[in-house]
């Protein structure tokens, strides 16, 4: 899993440096609750890891006293290539434009990434869900 590679790889630096350091995971929404999405059996299972995943890590970090922050940045659903083509394949509709369903954009989970590590020493996020005003998931 790409996610642990990256936190292992993440800690060791942050060790070998002897600084202080911050983990951001990207998860989703999906990572806490099992949305109902044709053909996407897969997906929240993954993100169910990165969350178990990343507080178990934190779990560690906290008992090694390790001067590292980790947080899971769980945004729903964001208008992505990625999901415009599962749109496509799951609908067999290319009328993206027509869609009425918005979501967030990769701007506002950058936001949400920058006041994640804008928060004092002392405090970590350890979970932050990032949603549409009034959107379900």
């Amino acid at each position: 899993m790409a996610v642990a590679t990256g936190i292992r790889e993440a800690v060791a630096s942050i060790k070998a440096h002897n600084i202080k350091g911050h983990i951001i995971n990207i998860n989703s929404t999906a990572g806490h609750t099992v949305v109902d999405f044709p053909n996407a059996g897969f997906y929240p299972a993954s993100k169910f890891a990165v969350t178990a995943l990343t507080e178990s890590v934190r779990l560690e970090i906290n008992r090694e006293k390790l001067p590292i922050k980790i947080t899971s940045l769980s945004p729903g659903y964001v208008e992505t290539d990625i999901v415009k083509v599962a749109f496509s394949e799951v609908s067999g509709n290319n009328n993206w434009d027509k869609i009425t369903v918005k979501g967030l954009h990769a701007r506002d989970i950058a936001d949400a990434a920058l006041y994640v590590l804008s928060t004092p020493e002392h405090v970590n996020v350890k979970e932050l869900t990032v949603m549409l005003q009034g959107s379900p998931v």
